[in-house]
């Protein structure tokens, strides 16, 4: 067996060595190692030596196919990477070519521009903007927000937790900037906090990364009549009418106390034939958090509010399936995206039919 392996070793190295592309290297591959291949049939051969004599070749042909296996994977991914750099010179993109007559004007998409309408809606009303990581830990995401151990929100079927640890996560809520916000004692605060969130979530009207925006208000007077008049300023301000209906709904949530869920109703609710439209959760900060924060509850106060920009869009803009938002579709973005030079303001109008063309 030793001269057989001495002679075809030189043969199979040679030829993986020599193979073209890919296809002669995986018939090089089959010969040797498919069923009928030529270690294959070394290998069935064994049976026939005695106990000692078996053991040894078997150790020798072992090492032999690993040898032949290892330099097949080295040779594949050789061919592979040339074949891409080969792809890529040929495919390369040469800009100096003018632009085609379908790109010539690119689009806002409706999240950038809804968010953008809303941040400018929340500065008017003196409300400063405020930023944190997409990767949270359990703290800032949990703890802090006094959401139980329990709380289904701190299942594996619910958050995305980063591989190998029970501390890191991708976001599930904004609220994590609230924390970091009162966590630097500088009081008064008067904040909105923008981003991605992610949730394990998936249908016409969730996404497993969304976008949600939050508000803030910590003082030492304010008050649950404070939080639904600066929301029904918003909804106002952003859905361009004054005929909305605002009611409150008691709910529960971990970091609120009263929580509830808002409901908007009039003008808007009529035109998609409703009466009520859920929209959003709010509340009195829990005192709990304003204690795990450094902040005395018997002195400070205030509400906090959230709501899912993309839903706000969906419902603004007229477009009914939340996972279009993130499958880059030419026509989606061409049909619901924005002019760059012609998108809705406050000082412009932002009218539902906004810079579409």
């Amino acid at each position: 067996m030793q001269n057989q392996i001495n002679t075809m070793k030189p043969e199979l190295l040679a030829a993986i060595d020599n193979a073209a592309n890919l296809q002669a290297l995986d018939e090089i591959r089959v010969a040797a190692l498919g069923k009928s291949g030529r270690i294959t049939a070394l290998m069935k051969n064994l049976g026939t030596l005695a106990p000692e004599e078996r053991k040894a070749a078997g150790q020798i042909l072992n090492t032999f196919k690993t040898e032949i296996a290892t330099a097949l994977d080295a040779k594949k991914q050789a061919l592979e990477t040339a074949e891409l750099n080969a792809r890529l010179a040929n495919e390369s993109v040469d800009v100096t070519l003018p632009i085609r007559p379908e790109t010539t004007v690119g689009r806002i998409h409706p999240v950038s521009q809804v968010m953008e309408e809303m941040l400018t809606i929340f500065a008017q009303m003196g409300f400063d903007l405020a930023e944190g990581p997409d990767i949270e830990d359990d703290w800032h995401n949990f703890e802090a927000l006094n959401i139980p151990p329990s709380h289904p929100s701190r299942q594996m079927q619910a958050t995305f937790f980063m591989d190998g640890t029970t501390d890191k996560i991708l976001r599930t809520q904004t609220s994590g900037v609230q924390i970091r916000t009162m966590e630097k004692g500088k009081l008064p605060i008067k904040i909105v906090a923008p981003g991605r969130t992610y949730r394990c979530d998936y249908d016409a009207t969730h996404s497993p990364m969304f976008h949600q925006i939050e508000g803030l208000v910590i003082d030492k007077t304010t008050n649950l009549s404070h939080l639904k008049g600066v929301l029904e300023e918003f909804m106002k301000l952003f859905f361009e009418t004054d005929d909305v209906a605002l009611r409150f709904r008691p709910s529960y949530f971990p970091f609120t106390e009263p929580s509830y869920e808002a409901d908007v109703g009039g003008a808007l609710a009529k035109a998609i034939g409703k009466e009520w439209i859920e929209l959003l959760g709010c509340g009195m900060v829990h005192p709990q958090v304003l204690r795990n924060c450094g902040i005395d509850p018997t002195e400070y106060q205030g509400f906090a509010f959230g709501c899912g920009i993309d839903r706000f869009a969906m419902l603004k803009y007229g477009i009914p399936d939340i996972r279009s938002f993130f499958e880059a579709d030419m026509r989606w973005i061409k049909h619901y995206g924005f002019l760059p030079l012609d998108v809705p303001t406050i000082t412009s109008g932002l009218s539902m039919n906004g810079g579409r063309k």
